[in-house]
């Protein structure tokens, strides 16, 4: 099932008491996601690699007068076991359960044949886009099981369904999501698992896979907050094993 999201407005009160953790907070979706999770109600974890930037996300979020959230500083390239461990253990003694986890970061590696990736590269980019999430959210299902309504959301590409020359690792990993979800979703019965692809979006690495386009013409990470919202809300009861496109 792929619902018509088209007019789907969100309640104000839709995330009230929740507790969401969002990868890659500190800019881009990433941070406008956190901040319209929590304009509707939820305490967010602001999880990613640079302190000053989630500071920025917390104090946009206090300012509107949400709850409260909280920082997890991860560096998804480098970060090891202990870690994943020690955010898992943060999270159960300030919370007690975690609703919804939405993976956000990634990097976009280079666009080159795949003749010419650069090896090194191909690791970092599958590491961060597939393993790290796959990682954090082994450790975190305890915490997930926990909830009475959890649900997980990844984020795919166009890139990840039909691939096109020159998106090398990227479009692997994104591949790579779209078969973790699936089969995550086919596993678990009692959460919600599902992907979303946000499409052409005025980030920073739109940029830098589109340099010459000219961002205006673009929509904005606000313009497509309602898909996450309806999906780590109560109202995408029922759906798991999607994958939406916001556009």
């Amino acid at each position: 099932m792929n619902p018509d999201l088209e007019n789907y407005t969100p309640a104000p009160d839709l995330l009230n008491d929740r507790f969401i953790l969002v990868t890659g907070a500190g800019d881009g979706i990433g941070a406008t996601a956190a901040r319209s999770f929590a304009h509707h109600g939820a305490t967010v974890a602001l999880v990613g690699r640079t302190q000053a930037k989630l500071e920025a996300v917390y104090d946009a979020i206090e300012a509107a007068g949400g709850p409260t959230p909280t920082i997890a500083v991860i560096d998804f390239s480098t970060t090891q076991g202990d870690a994943y461990q020690n955010l898992v253990d943060a999270l159960e003694e300030q919370f007690g359960r975690l609703d919804g986890l939405l993976h956000n970061a990634g990097i976009l590696g280079h666009r080159s044949p795949i003749e010419h990736y650069e090896i090194k590269t191909w690791l970092e980019v599958m590491h961060i886009n597939l393993n790290a999430p796959f990682i954090l959210t082994q450790t975190l299902l305890p915490l997930l099981h926990k909830s009475t309504d959890p649900s997980i959301v990844f984020t795919s590409s166009g890139v990840g369904r039909t691939s096109r020359a020159y998106w090398g690792a990227y479009a692997v990993s994104k591949f790579g999501t779209e078969g973790l979800m699936q089969t995550l979703a086919s596993e678990l019965n009692n959460m919600r698992i599902n992907c979303i692809n946000p499409g052409p979006i005025r980030t920073a690495m739109r940029k830098a896979a589109y340099p010459g386009e000219d961002p205006t013409t673009l929509l904005t990470p606000a313009d497509i907050m309602a898909t996450y919202l309806y999906l780590l809300g109560p109202d995408s009861e029922g759906i798991s094993g999607a994958s939406l496109d916001c556009q």
